[in-house]
């Protein structure tokens, strides 16, 4: 199979404090065409780490990218130099970043933020550039763009500034699109139209998406393949299904458990016990085995060769492929139910509800009307 992208063995490792933190470890992922392929785990698993290594972001110093490849279309981009990249940047790969806010320069207004990727990079006239953003914002679902266009990035609310960082991301057509916590900064209303308009724009314009995320609702709403990072190592890989009804890691395990479920019996979220590991002195065997309920001795000496099952790109690390559950006891554990019962479910259901405020004696205020 012809992947977009390939990366094979890349290792990051930061120079801190006289100190080797190894925030990426040995990992491996592909990405084909179209495709969505979410990166999850806790905070400080290496996910943003390997993004910004995808895109020629790792600062150095004190970052250095040790070892390994990063393919696309055929082509290392390890090797590329700053100038190099910056040709591929905004061009062929793009990035929407976690807060809208400061990825975007409060003092220059949209639009001209907008243009600048498609001037450079396609050679527009300062016109086609602009009548190109109007556009974008449309596509985006930013109304009034003609006049949205001029204002500045303090004259929109949050959500609508994610949108603008998305415009600007998809201003080139880009190949590849990722997307490091795209909906973190924005509440819950506001995270499903983004979540939406990501899936739309996917579908109209072909881009495959990278989905940085801890968040495993957003996984279960968008992407089609799952990566779970761990410790700087990709623990498991597979498709959404394999990930949310039958996973093999107990890291795995452990973060859809964490997930509340709608039905539960009680009133405690399971959490799992203990601390990442210290990346400064990573361990020598499998990342979790420290926090593992199943570690054997073994496990923790020899971190166990990246397992691959024949069927959809399974792929499992650290851990005997021979302890699991039943797929019925991995469900009542941590199954996706919880997470997808929102799609099929109704907790709750409003029909016709009215609120009305007397302002005075003849004004009625309708603050909700039916």
């Amino acid at each position: 199979m012809d992947h977009l992208m390939k990366i094979t063995d890349l290792n990051v490792v930061f120079h801190i404090f006289g100190a080797d933190v190894h925030a990426v470890r040995g990992i491996d992922l592909e990405l084909n065409k179209g495709e969505t392929l979410a990166i999850v785990g806790e905070s400080g698993s290496g996910k943003s780490v390997t993004s910004k290594s995808i895109m020629g972001l790792i600062p150095n110093p004190p970052g250095e990218i040790t070892s390994g490849e990063i393919l696309f279309e055929g082509k290392d981009l390890v090797q590329y130099s700053q100038k190099q990249m910056q040709k591929i940047r905004g061009k062929d790969i793009s990035m929407i970043f976690q807060d809208p806010m400061t990825a975007l320069n409060p003092t220059m207004k949209i639009g001209k933020q907008i243009m600048e990727g498609l001037i450079k990079h396609q050679g527009l006239s300062k016109h086609d550039a602009k009548e190109r953003a109007i556009e974008l914002l449309q596509l985006v679902g930013i109304p009034n763009p003609e006049k949205r266009v001029d204002e500045y990035p303090h004259q929109f609310s949050g959500g609508m500034r994610q949108r603008v960082v998305i415009a600007i991301a998809l201003a080139c057509n880009p190949k590849i699109l990722i997307a490091d916590e795209p909906t973190t900064a924005l509440d819950v209303t506001i995270q499903a139209q983004i979540l939406d308009l990501m899936r739309d724009l996917q579908e109209k314009t072909g881009t495959a998406i990278i989905l940085i995320t801890h968040d495993l609702g957003v996984v279960a709403n968008l992407a089609k393949r799952v990566a779970v990072m761990y410790g700087g190592k990709i623990v498991e890989t597979g498709t959404l299904d394999e990930i949310f009804y039958n996973p093999k890691h107990p890291y795995t395990w452990g973060l859809l458990s964490s997930m509340p479920k709608l039905h539960a019996k009680t009133d405690k979220l399971l959490a799992i016990p203990g601390t990442p590991p210290d990346l400064s002195h990573p361990p020598k065997g499998c990342p979790f085995a420290a926090r593992c309920p199943y570690a054997m001795k073994y496990v923790l000496i020899i971190c166990l060769s990246t397992q691959n099952c024949r069927r959809r790109r399974r792929r499992l690390a650290g851990f005997l492929m021979s302890v699991r559950q039943s797929r019925s006891a991995v469900n009542d554990r941590c199954g996706r139910g919880s997470i997808m019962a929102a799609k099929t479910e109704k907790l709750l259901q409003v029909k016709n509800l009215k609120k009305y405020f007397n302002v005075s004696r003849k004004d009625v205020l309708k603050a909700v009307d039916a």
